[in-house]
């Protein structure tokens, strides 16, 4: 056989290791003092914009890089790994790039795509509401057609980046849809549009991407706006939110890895007694055990992109939950462990460690709660009676 099983494709390790030197040029050190500051951190995004890495999975027709979430969810990783992750490439090329590959016109494509695609613009995507939660049947947005315009109204909250979006993905119903299944209605909105009010979510976690509360007040939308059918159903949604659980998976795991490597080296050069640290088994066997949950999690991701890529929505959303859960308990286990590893050092600034603890803790939350996960699994892949 001229290929390995179960390793990626050339192009793909190669993609890997160009993203990884990228991102460590950057850096945690890069990431902690833009956060400290309360910047952004623009000039890695336009890079990695300018080195086409933000648009592997757009179509090369629409200045993407022809690829796919596994090429995507590889760079993510690799950028969280060294420290520097992109929490809005979860959204923007991932979420709103793919919907809108799928299901967007020709012109919007055209318009859109080329620039999520290098960076030059960023879309935020708005689905969580204050009373719905899970449970996205509870929307209550709703668009009104109004002769050649749409009218939006309602709120949402915990939406990522609006500050640094130049347009928001929003999920909404059609006015007369407010009742039985859901069938999602999604519009581009322009971040400055007039009657949209937003309102930042104090955080105990810092990061320099911030989460805001939408108030939507009658925003007047034109036709075009519209991405997909207003009856398009749910799949629509679903092209968006399998991506979104990869991509939650391959951040979560990035960080994993970051926190790993950490802890190893300090066990390897840390003497207290007679030997190193990592001489102990009390040190090793937990270092060692999240190892194997690590690559327990980035082989569910993988297959959970492959069958994405392949086109298989349903066989994809069972694995991209799975690989999304398993990638959330390895961060948060992963993390104790380093921190633990290090002693008191492990909540020292100069380590990174603390901050990312709390971070890592949103893998289990967000975009999906792992309970939701395992309500999905055991009534989607075991065929037990639905729970809620």
């Amino acid at each position: 056989m001229s290929t390995v099983p179960f390793t990626e494709p050339e192009e793909r390790v190669a993609l890997r290791e160009a993203v990884s030197k990228l991102a460590g040029s950057y850096g945690h050190s890069y990431v902690a003092e833009k956060t400290r500051n309360g910047e952004k951190l623009t000039e890695l995004w336009q890079d990695m914009g300018k080195h086409g890495f933000l648009g592997v999975n757009i179509p090369e027709e629409y200045g993407g890089g022809g690829g796919g979430m596994a090429d995507l969810s590889a760079v993510l990783e690799e950028l969280a790994a060294a420290g520097a992750p992109l929490l809005m490439m979860v959204v923007s090329p991932a979420i709103c790039g793919t919907i809108i590959s799928r299901c967007g016109t020709e012109e919007q494509k055209q318009h859109w795509l080329p620039k999520i695609a290098d960076g030059s613009i960023i879309m935020a995507f708005a689905i969580t509401e204050p009373e719905a939660g899970s449970n996205s049947h509870r929307i209550t947005t709703t668009a009104t057609k109004d002769g050649d315009e749409w009218v939006i109204k309602g709120q949402k909250t915990y939406i990522s980046g609006v500050d640094e979006a130049d347009a928001i993905l929003v999920v909404s119903r059609t006015a007369d849809a407010k009742t039985g299944k859901l069938k999602p209605a999604l519009f581009v909105m322009p971040t400055d549009a007039k009657g949209l009010e937003r309102q930042v979510i104090p955080m105990d976690f810092h990061a320099p991407e911030k989460q805001f509360q939408l108030f939507i007040d009658n925003v007047r939308l034109p036709a075009d706006a519209l991405v997909g059918d207003e009856d398009g159903g749910i799949w629509q949604l679903f092209a968006g939110l399998n991506p979104e659980r990869i991509m939650g998976a391959a951040l979560s795991l990035g960080m994993a890895r970051f926190a790993l490597d950490k802890a190893v080296e300090y066990a390897k050069t840390r003497q207290v007694w007679k030997d190193v640290i990592g001489t102990h088994q009390a040190i090793a066997h937990p270092l060692a055990k999240s190892k194997i949950e690590l690559e327990q999690g980035r082989l569910l991701m993988q297959k959970a992109a492959a069958l994405y890529d392949a086109g298989d929505d349903a066989g994809a959303g069972e694995y991209a939950n799975m690989a999304k859960y398993a990638g959330g308990e390895v961060a948060c286990n992963t993390l104790d462990v380093a921190v633990h590893t290090h002693g008191g050092n492990g909540l020292a600034q100069e380590y990174g460690l603390g901050n990312m603890l709390l971070a890592a803790r949103l893998g289990r939350i967000a975009p999906v709660s792992r309970e939701m996960i395992l309500n999905f699994i055991a009534m989607h892949s075991l065929g037990l009676p639905k729970s809620y």
